[in-house]
């Protein structure tokens, strides 16, 4: 399992699952896409490569979420694998799909941000904790 989809009022939080932190990140991707549609029928038929550096896992995760959702916004892309080498400071990234395609891809949910909100990484567990919103 990926990541499980939590309890929230208005927004999707989910707590996302990986060996790895980034397992961890690739997963939190994999769920912010997934509310989107059903990533099971996006191809991962395209790529892109992401390159980022941060302070910290929090924002370097928030940042990645939001480059991708920038990029889905833009560019109209959607993606279902991705691939991710992380310290926690510096990422190297690929996700791999397509342009959406509305009778491929039926819409779930408008993701319009990434908060730092309930944000939480838990090493014990290897669990991150991430809210949409939507």
């Amino acid at each position: 399992m990926r990541y499980r989809l939590l309890e929230h009022t208005a927004d999707a939080m989910v707590e996302v699952y990986g060996a790895t932190l980034g397992e961890r990140f690739a997963n939190a991707a994999y769920a912010l896409f997934d509310q989107m549609t059903d990533v099971t029928k996006v191809s991962p038929t395209g790529e892109v490569r992401l390159e980022l550096q941060a302070d910290n896992r929090e924002q370097l995760l928030v940042d990645f979420l939001q480059e991708l959702l920038f990029l889905h916004d833009v560019q109209d892309l959607v993606f279902s694998e991705f691939e991710v080498d992380t310290d926690g400071r510096r990422l190297v990234a690929k996700a791999r799909g397509e342009p959406f395609d509305e009778k491929k891809h039926p819409k779930r949910s408008v993701v319009k941000g990434v908060t730092y909100h309930r944000l939480e990484f838990d090493d014990d567990k290897k669990t991150v904790t991430a809210l949409f919103d939507v």
